[in-house]
Order: C-alpha cells, then sequence, then structure tokens
C-alpha cells in the first residue's frame, strides 16, 4: 500500500469514487531531488529566497528543450504530489470542528494532484538545474518547466512584450 492510499481521513473529511479512466496522459519529464523524505518533513511552501537549494534533474532526452533556461531568475515549476490522494473532496487540514473544499485550499490531496512553484534558478549544468523555493518530497515526478514571465530572446531588438 502506498502512503497516498495510507492517509487517514481526519474529521468531517469526504470523499468521493474516482473515475475509471483518465481523461489524458503525460509524461514524467525528470525528477526532483530534495532534503525531505517524506511529506510530513517538507515545509507548507517554498522559500525562493532562505530555501535549502534543491535539484531539478531533466531525463537527458529533454536536454535540448533547456537552451536558454539560464536567463531567467525564476521558474515555474510543475509537478506531479505522487504519494497524495486523490479522491478527496472536503478537507479537514486544521483539524477543526468543521471542513473546507479541496478546490479552496493548497491541499497536495487533490483530483489531479499536480503542484506549481515558482522557484530562484541558481545554476543549469547540462540537464541538471538547482534551484530554491521547492516543497516536495524527495523523487518527486517532474510534469513541467516555464520561466516565470515567458520567453526573453536573445535578441533584444526582437524582444516582444
Amino acid at each position: 500500500m502506498t502512503e497516498a492510499l495510507a492517509d487517514p481521513l481526519r474529521p468531517h473529511e469526504e470523499t468521493v469514487a474516482l473515475p475509471g479512466g483518465f481523461d489524458a496522459g503525460l509524461w514524467f519529464i525528470g525528477r526532483i531531488r530534495t532534503p525531505w523524505a517524506s511529506r510530513s518533513d517538507c515545509p507548507k511552501r517554498g522559500d525562493a529566497e532562505a530555501g535549502p537549494p534543491c535539484r531539478i534533474e531533466v531525463d537527458p532526452r529533454w536536454t535540448l528543450a533547456l537552451d536558454g533556461i539560464g536567463k531567467h531568475e525564476n521558474l515555474q515549476v510543475l509537478y506531479w504530489m505522487h504519494l497524495s490522494r486523490r479522491d478527496a473532496v472536503r478537507q479537514n487540514p486544521a483539524f477543526a470542528d468543521r471542513s473546507i473544499g479541496t478546490f479552496a485550499i493548497r491541499s497536495p490531496l487533490r483530483p489531479n494532484p499536480v503542484a506549481s512553484s515558482v522557484v530562484r534558478l541558481l545554476a543549469v549544468e547540462g540537464n541538471i538545474l538547482t534551484v530554491r523555493g521547492l516543497d516536495c518530497v524527495d523523487g518527486t515526478p517532474l510534469i513541467d518547466l516555464k520561466p516565470e514571465f515567458g520567453a526573453l530572446w536573445c535578441n533584444t531588438s526582437q524582444q516582444k512584450r
């Protein structure tokens, strides 16, 4: 049994039956390496200024897609919270006397456990990015990388904003 399915429900939480199939597919383009071995070790939000350096290991087949990424100070990192249950519709994150809808909070328990963090890019070495600002468990699957504010053109005379 995975850690995700072992999560007990808190008082006032509710779940639903999951659909029988998926509507789309995706490829994990790499893995994220952090100092946190379990979800309980992870910070609630990453700190792009003072958080620990973390590595994003992009699968070597996607190395060419990183061309130009080093020109950006900040990146948006999309990742898959693979240890989270996916059936929660109401949650009680503070163990309170009531629950709240899943889409009203930033909990990792979601129908599609996609997370997004804006990180500070510290270094690029081949297919390895060093960043600050992540909040996920070590080994988390990487979905996508994007510059925080769009593309920077190599030739400033062609820059579009």
